[in-house]
């Protein structure tokens, strides 16, 4: 079987970003190549007004990827623009997949990932490939044990 090739958008935190070679290695181990277009200290983002990052950076990026990775780490939570990355990927109705951090000892996930995630894995290739072609839905510690009943998110119809 040839390799797979995904367009996706990894939503972290900068100190996070060599943590995103780890997962991109992990994932091509096993045939999935990803070209990420998330902002890196590679290719930085030298913008300065928070509406233009949005509006011209990094909204165009998450747009044109089919899937979205947010990079779980102590930091990801409290992180705005993990947030309203996530946000804006949840009205494109595009896949949302959280991977803890390799290592990661349980920390919260942001808010918005809580809500609007397709899954949550741990450091497992499969998994995550899974995930991302959207053929498992499960919501996992960073050990890869089943994380607790989550409360379901229930909006009216109107």
């Amino acid at each position: 079987m040839p390799d797979q090739i995904k367009n996706v958008f990894i939503s972290h935190v900068h100190k996070d970003d060599a943590g995103l070679t780890d997962l991109k290695n992990l994932l091509k181990s096993k045939g999935m190549n990803v070209r990420d277009s998330s902002i890196t200290n590679d290719k930085p983002n030298n913008a300065n007004s928070p509406e233009y990052i949005k509006s011209a950076i990094l909204g165009p990026r998450i747009d044109w990827s089919g899937c979205m990775i947010v990079y779980i780490s102590p930091e990801t939570k409290d992180s705005e623009w993990v947030n309203w990355e996530i946000e804006r990927a949840h009205k494109q109705d595009k896949t949302i997949v959280g991977v803890w951090e390799r290592g990661a000892n349980g920390c919260e996930v942001p808010e918005a990932l809580d809500e609007y995630g397709h899954a949550i894995v741990g450091w497992n290739a499969d998994k995550i490939i899974d995930a991302i072609n959207g053929d498992y839905e499960g919501f996992e510690g960073p050990d890869g044990m089943p994380s607790p009943q989550r409360a379901i998110h229930r909006h009216p119809c109107g």
